[in-house]
């Protein structure tokens, strides 16, 4: 199996630079209270989308994240690139304010089988050039709390979408799938994740396999 690394450096506020190819991140944003650090996961990403009322939430909480700053240029340095959904969330004067300033809309509201978040995935999938695919992470902030029917379907795309990198996260939580094509490679982030590390195997039994390293002293 190939083994895949996984780190949450998009965390930190530059990305060090290793041995590994840089990965590429697209930001998707959803209609649920935003983290704190949305935007420093704006500044790391090449492709940043709204998924429906994730506009509002850019709309409203980034002017409060910078409370010294004038709220308008605030909202008109967070543009988001692509504004995609059902579009039935999205306010009239939050939708109109980016379309003035060149956001793309692309609505799919004739799509009622797939969520927004799905909708979005699909979209960076089907955007980022073949070759690069195994390169580019997306990044899901909003994407917990709230209904629980919407979160467990925000947990079954990284279900359906598991040869994507997609990582949800809120602000005291993260979620990523680990397809079990590959062997995992865990890096912390010391100075910006807490101590919990939970491992849930979905729909099917997980073994486990020990690598046993002696304690220091031990015989």
């Amino acid at each position: 199996m190939d083994p895949m690394t996984h780190s949450s450096t998009f965390l930190l506020p530059s990305i060090p630079a290793d041995n590994r190819p840089p990965l590429a991140y697209a930001l998707v944003v959803l209609n649920q209270r935003l983290p704190r650090f949305t935007p420093l996961l704006w500044q790391h990403a090449q492709l940043r989308l709204c998924a429906d009322g994730g506009a509002n939430r850019v709309y409203d909480e980034f002017p409060q994240l910078f409370p010294n700053e004038d709220a308008g240029d605030v909202r008109s340095r967070y543009k988001p690139d692509v504004i995609k959904g059902d579009m039935d969330s999205i306010r009239r004067e939050v939708l109109d304010f980016y379309i003035n300033l060149g956001t793309e809309i692309l609505d799919e509201s004739h799509d009622q089988d797939t969520t927004d978040l799905h909708k979005c995935v699909a979209y960076i999938r089907d955007f980022t050039p073949h070759p690069e695919k195994s390169n580019w992470c997306i990044l899901a902030a909003g994407a917990l709390g709230g209904r629980f029917d919407h979160e467990i379907g925000n947990i079954n795309v990284l279900c359906r979408f598991s040869t994507l990198r997609i990582i949800l996260l809120s602000d005291d939580c993260l979620i990523q799938f680990l397809p079990k094509t590959h062997h995992h490679e865990i890096l912390i982030q010391s100075s910006v994740e807490g101590p919990h590390c939970g491992l849930v195997p979905i729909g099917t039994p997980s073994r486990k396999y020990y690598n046993h390293r002696p304690a220091m002293g031990s015989q």
